[in-house]
């Protein structure tokens, strides 16, 4: 190669420069467009919703939160099935220690600060014999709990309150769900943007070299910008299910990685949604709570009303009945006040138990094409025309700037001129 090519003349190098400079606007618009589906989480701006711009899915979060809830709750996992796998006396067992130090410690608090004199001049036979007997009953209440909730799943536990919770609290959550599991699709628009763009530029130089109309430029831009986006999008959903067609199999990019892209979601939702953690707030915190805490109450107080038993004639004599409710009352609400802390013993045997990621990866590996692309899908198509019509604006543009940069004189001859410029 002896470098000739580099004198070639100025005339050249712009038909040249011709589907490089789509490819660009090609590539540029469709990230462009990515990058307005998601961010800014918050409205940048001066006048909402008017003069700024919000990403469509943190501004649409309410119903693509909704997507992702009824997906997940209507095609993945239900609230009986992840209570269902948790066995009482397995959780019983894993709260044993917590709990007998728990009930220990709050015996002792209680009748310290209410009753100090009376609880030493116990013998101390009779302490030990207390709490023994509160410990007993540690076991059983957990499994009546467990029982109760495992029956009355529904009415204790809101699995798609629980999920958009926790994805209102944690705004980029929603933005993570999309982009990880379409980071592929997401790529390929991208790159077909340049593609695509190469080959419109490549019909716009042949067109332009027997025909310099002045609006070509500005007209291939908008078509370059619009046309990439447009593609892009039918090739990522569309075929649905593989066809062949000269010896090549067609079909949508995000159908065919359906394997993949379900062990991401899989995986992000158990870890960042479906947690253990996730799933006791919301027992413990969610709308139904008070159920449970009612529950805890009557099993507790029925435990302490069996536990102190041994000494009831003492105790009646010595406090009173009106007393003796009053501390009971308090060990309850000490109960009630400790169960996060108790229960956060539990959740690696409820992570192991449940198994959310393995369900969810193989439910999803398993929907129907029309069942999966409602994952993704919902991010594209609400608003798509803006997206595409973006990417159109911005081909405009760089059009105008092709025609007047680098073919000034057919702009001159048509419009004299730039005003202003001479």
């Amino acid at each position: 190669m002896d470098g000739s090519f580099l004198y070639l003349s100025v005339e050249t190098w712009k038909y040249i420069s011709m589907p490089v400079i789509s490819a660009v606007v090609g590539y540029v618009t469709n990230v462009v467009a990515i990058k307005m589906m998601f961010h800014p989480i918050e409205f940048w701006g001066l006048y909402k919703p008017w003069l700024g711009w919000q990403g469509i899915v943190p501004r649409k979060a309410s119903k693509m939160t909704g997507i992702s809830v009824d997906t997940i709750t209507e095609s993945l996992i239900t609230e009986a099935e992840i209570f269902g796998r948790l066995d009482p006396d397995r959780v019983a067992d894993e709260l044993e220690g917590p709990m007998i130090e728990l009930t220990d410690e709050i015996t002792d608090t209680v009748m310290h600060r209410h009753h100090p004199t009376l609880w030493e001049a116990l013998p101390l036979v009779v302490r030990s014999q207390i709490k023994r007997r509160v410990r007993a009953q540690a076991p059983t209440i957990i499994r009546e709990l467990m029982n109760e909730v495992r029956t009355n799943v529904r009415y204790m536990f809101d699995l798609k309150g629980m999920i958009t919770r926790v994805l209102v609290r944690e705004k980029n959550l929603l933005n993570r769900i999309f982009l990880e599991t379409g980071r592929n699709e997401f790529i390929f628009i991208g790159r077909s943007g340049a593609y695509f763009g190469f080959a419109f530029g490549l019909i716009q130089m042949l067109i332009w070299v027997f025909f310099q109309a002045w609006w070509l430029l500005p007209l291939f831009g908008l078509l370059v910008g619009w046309a990439t986006n447009w593609l892009a999008l039918k090739m990522i959903f569309n075929p649905k299910k593989p066809f062949r067609i000269a010896g090549f199999t067609i079909q949508g990019l995000f159908f065919k990685r359906q394997q993949e892209v379900a062990a991401d979601y899989g995986s992000l939702v158990a870890t960042q949604i479906l947690t253990p953690a996730n799933i006791l707030e919301e027992i413990l915190t969610g709308p139904y709570a008070d159920k449970l805490f009612a529950l805890v109450q009557t099993e507790v107080q029925r435990a302490i009303d069996s536990s102190a038993s041994v000494a009831r004639p003492f105790v009646s004599w010595t406090l009173g009945n009106e007393d003796y409710e009053r501390i009971k009352a308090e060990a309850v609400a000490e109960v009630v006040a400790r169960m996060p802390e108790t229960l956060s013993h539990m959740t690696g045997y409820a992570e192991d138990a449940m198994a959310i990621q393995e369900t969810l990866i193989t439910r999803l590996q398993n929907l129907t094409p029309l069942q999966f692309e409602g994952m993704l899908r919902p991010a594209f198509e609400e608003d798509e025309w803006i997206l595409i019509a973006v990417g159109a604006a911005l081909g405009l543009a760089v059009g105008w700037f092709q025609l007047i940069a680098l073919f000034s004189s057919v702009f001159m001859e048509r419009f004299g001129g730039i005003p202003g410029l001479g």
